[in-house]
């Protein structure tokens, strides 16, 4: 990380340039509920095209002011500077604030759930793995393989229910004629 740093300090500034990019002919085309994520597909469509690269990053401040009004309602147009270094990137930021690329979230560490996890919360201890426990860890899956090969019994078929007989009901008046004939 430190050395994408020192790369991008290092990248010279070849073409800097302002745009008022117009989005609404391109989300027009898209359905309501995509409007937004083509809209930021058209500016990088827009750039692409008129900075020359095929690399184009866009700063977190216009991805916000493109989402500001959810995904229905993008702006109309957007006012952007666009920088583009000598390696062949192209950085572009809402005109007014510097650059500042997508922030990357940590991964969150699970926790013990239930009993276990409650009491290590009310007490502030973290559980600190021993070699012990590691071992048992290891020796735990080695046990569910044996059980896995042992052969199980299928349970026995149910007998098929019985059927009953169907029986014809008649009403009173195909009874009487059969009692006349």
């Amino acid at each position: 990380m430190a050395e994408e740093k020192k790369k991008e300090k290092e990248a010279k500034v070849t073409l800097e340039r302002a745009y008022n990019v117009p989005l609404r002919k391109k989300w027009l085309k898209a359905p309501r509920h995509k409007r937004s994520k083509k809209a930021v597909k058209a500016l990088k469509e827009f750039l692409q095209k008129h900075m020359k690269s095929d690399d184009v990053r866009l700063g977190m401040y216009v991805n916000e002011f493109i989402w500001k009004h959810g995904i229905k309602n993008p702006p109309h147009h957007v006012k952007v500077k666009a920088v583009k270094y000598d390696d062949g990137v192209v950085k572009a930021e809402l005109e007014g604030k510097d650059f500042k690329g997508a922030i990357k979230i940590k991964a969150k560490e699970e926790k013990p759930t239930g009993l276990k996890g409650k009491l290590q919360d009310a007490l502030g201890k973290k559980e600190e793995e021993t070699p012990k426990e590691e071992e048992k860890k290891e020796e735990a899956p080695k046990e569910e393989k044996k059980e896995e090969k042992k052969p199980t019994k299928k349970p026995a078929k149910k007998p098929a229910a019985k059927k009953k007989p169907k029986t014809k009901t008649t009403s009173k008046s195909t009874a009487k004629k059969k009692a006349k004939k």
